[in-house]
């Protein structure tokens, strides 16, 4: 029995699960559902942006709360990056600006609240995905701004769950309340004069420590068999139960694992568990962006900014794993697919094993996750596979924009990066801080 298993799980139905697989879908639906709200709305992103697509969500709930003043509206952000412009613009309020002129404007009872998981957004940040409308989850990675909702031209392509489960959501909904705006830590974002770290700091190292011990309320989960879901939370490495459920997945899978993640970097555990899968004849699917569609590739015609040498980085490291598993490519064990479409990006996350059971999860499956951020996603243990017409459909959707790796050949290497590029990465491998580096992304 696997370690999951040991705890009971809230009972679905297929007809309840509904996985879209464009971004488009996701606004739309997302629109639909604030509209259509009764009881309460809590929103839990990395950031909601000052831009088109973001001012729409916002006015939206404002708008649902005007129409309902009994409506509960909870909008949680991360602290840091609510509070600075774009990397590279300058000093301002941020996305706060937006919060706090329309609270402003508007009075109405939306509530947005900054969470600081770590000191300097650097070391870590909020990374906690989920939207409850009423009864119903809608887990994604995506955040909210522009490309992620496909408002004008460009999107960014990520992973999309209707969940309709009362007792899911309310488990989402506590812990937000009871671990989160409950702590002094946690202030308010639309309101000013808007507050500094040094303002919460005792504060925010208690909720540190809070958080490593935390997880979501199952105390109301009943179901051990057929088609059920389970809420994982992790955030430190010691006790981080959404690592070791991850790692759990690699190493029981008994015929095939899929992979989706935006950066090529596995942390060393997750590493030698695929090398392990594959020495013992398992089938490995890894399903990553091309560097062109990293969120920070920046084309060469365009300034260079240090920032736009991470896509590159990333390449020379999934270079070095099919160099060093090409064996298994030729034997048909593994297959590495890069995801490109014009000038769209890729932000996909999640694990499959098997056909059963699938991770959903803000997990990119890299160091940083693995031990800075905070992190959670939704287990679906689905033995009669009733869902997996759904997944091989989304699988389908996202493999029509991808080209397979017959070789580490395919891969352009440090000679074929632009200058500044490579003159960055030469200097990092130079003075040995490359390794550094690859712990924070």
């Amino acid at each position: 029995m696997a370690f999951w298993q040991n705890t009971p799980g809230f009972g679905l139905s297929a007809q309840d699960c509904e996985v879209l697989t464009d971004a488009k879908q996701y606004h739309q639906t997302l629109l639909q559902l604030i509209s259509q709200a009764k009881t309460r709305i809590y929103i839990t992103a990395l950031y909601l942006q000052d831009d088109e697509a973001g001012r729409e969500i916002l006015h939206a709930l404002h708008e649902a709360a005007q129409q309902n003043p009994d409506l509960t509206v909870k909008v949680l952000v991360d602290f840091h990056r609510a509070q600075r412009g774009l990397i590279g613009a300058e000093k301002s309020e941020g996305n706060a600006k937006l919060y706090c002129d329309l609270k402003e404007q508007l009075g109405t009872q939306v509530e947005v609240y900054g969470v600081p998981v770590k000191a300097k957004e650097l070391f870590g940040v909020l990374h906690l995905k989920g939207f409850v409308i009423d009864d119903i989850l809608l887990y994604s990675g995506a955040s909210l701004n522009n490309v992620y909702l496909h408002h004008d031209e460009k999107y960014r392509l990520d992973r999309y769950f209707v969940i309709k489960q009362v007792q899911l959501a309310d488990s989402f909904c506590h812990f937000t309340d009871q671990v989160l705006i409950a702590s002094d830590a946690v202030p308010r974002l639309d309101i000013r004069p808007l507050p500094t770290l040094l303002d919460i700091r005792t504060a925010q190292k208690q909720l540190m420590k809070q958080l490593k011990k935390a997880s979501y309320d199952i105390s109301k989960a009943n179901s051990r068999d057929g088609l059920t879901v389970r809420p994982y939370l992790g955030f430190g490495r010691r006790t981080n139960k959404l690592n070791r459920l991850i790692k759990a997945l690699f190493d029981t899978t008994e015929q095939e694992l899929v992979l989706y993640t935006p950066y090529f970097n596995f942390p060393a555990p997750l590493l030698r568990s695929l090398r392990r899968l594959l020495k013992t004849g398992k089938k490995v699917t890894i399903v990553v962006g091309d560097k062109t569609a990293n969120d920070f590739y920046i084309s060469p015609e365009q300034p260079f900014s240090r920032i736009g040498a991470l896509p590159y980085l990333y390449e020379t490291i999934l270079y070095k794993f099919i160099k060093s598993q090409r064996r298994f490519i030729t034997a048909g064990l593994l297959d590495v697919y890069l995801w490109q479409d014009g000038n769209n990006s890729f932000h996909l996350k999640g694990v499959s094993k098997d056909g059963d059971t699938h991770l959903m999860s803000g997990h990119n499956l890299n160091p940083r996750a693995w031990g800075l951020d905070i992190e959670n996603g939704i287990l679906i243990e689905d033995p009669d596979k009733a869902l997996l017409p759904q997944i091989e459909l989304e699988k389908q959707e996202i493999l029509k924009h991808c080209r397979r790796i017959e070789s580490h050949d395919d891969l352009e290497t440090l000679g074929d990066y632009p200058a500044p590029v490579k003159k960055l990465l030469g200097q990092a491998k130079r003075v040995k801080v490359d390794f550094i580096i690859k712990r924070f992304i």
